[in-house]
């Protein structure tokens, strides 16, 4: 083979060896190209989107939650009427004479304890609905010779349920009225009975601090009602627990007071 043959075989092997390469890096090339690129800001909005669903799902977590744990109550917006809850010292209140022009009711039930409103609160208090509830109770469970914190026990549920079930209503405790049980021609011994000033004081003091440590109003008629001697004034009674005409005035000049 002449020189010149020679030279361009030698030519043509290195030229294929030099494309067989180029092939060989373009191929690695490709292949390592094959392998997705991502932009900054598509990296960036795939990492929001994945926030935003761990945010969904903990809110949805949380609700779901607290819908299980929180008991939903319906808030019963109070009737405009004021209820006077008691025992016959109420049920004997003429309340639409003393108070003509006020959305007055009468829940007054003669010789009636703490129990006894009690155990039918529903329709004693909760069916009115009132916007204002004046409590007068606890001289009846005297004379059944009921212990002092017994009876203010009592009237502590009583004050309870109506917060539970009626939490709009506005709540004035009155103070248990004293009693008279003199010598004087008018009073009636057997009706006062078992009853005594001292323990009613007591019963008064105890709901006194009830209701500053509960804000709640406490309207004191013991004070009102009482003579010099420390017994219910004559003129404020008939037999020496119930009201006379002039003892409800009395009271109701007091009351109008929470009312107006």
């Amino acid at each position: 083979m002449s020189k010149q043959k020679k030279n361009n075989v030698k030519k043509f092997a290195n030229n294929k060896v030099n494309t067989t390469r180029t092939n060989r890096n373009k191929r690695k090339y490709v292949t390592v190209n094959k392998k997705k690129s991502y932009s900054p800001l598509f990296l960036f909005i795939f990492f929001l989107s994945i926030l935003g669903n761990v945010f969904l799902v903990g809110h949805y977590i949380t609700f779901d939650h607290n819908k299980v744990k929180i008991e939903t109550k319906e808030v019963i917006k109070p009737s405009p009427n004021y209820l006077f809850l008691g025992d016959s010292i109420t049920d004997f209140y003429d309340l639409e004479k003393y108070f003509p022009d006020e959305p007055v009711v009468n829940s007054g039930y003669s010789g009636n304890q703490t129990t006894d409103i009690l155990d039918d609160m529903q329709k004693r208090v909760y069916q009115y609905n009132p916007s204002k509830v004046f409590l007068l109770i606890g001289t009846n469970d005297l004379q059944m010779e009921r212990s002092v914190d017994e009876i203010v026990d009592y009237i502590k549920k009583i004050i309870e349920g109506i917060r539970k079930n009626r939490p709009e209503a506005e709540i004035y405790i009155e103070s248990i009225y004293p009693i008279n049980n003199t010598d004087a021609d008018k009073i009636d011994h057997e009706m006062v009975g078992r009853r005594n000033n001292e323990d009613i004081q007591e019963i008064n003091q105890k709901l006194k601090d009830y209701c500053e440590e509960n804000k709640l109003e406490y309207i004191d008629l013991y004070t009102l009602l009482v003579d010099d001697d420390g017994n219910r004034s004559e003129n404020y009674t008939k037999d020496g627990l119930h009201m006379s005409e002039e003892g409800y005035e009395a009271i109701t000049d007091k009351l109008h007071e929470y009312i107006d």
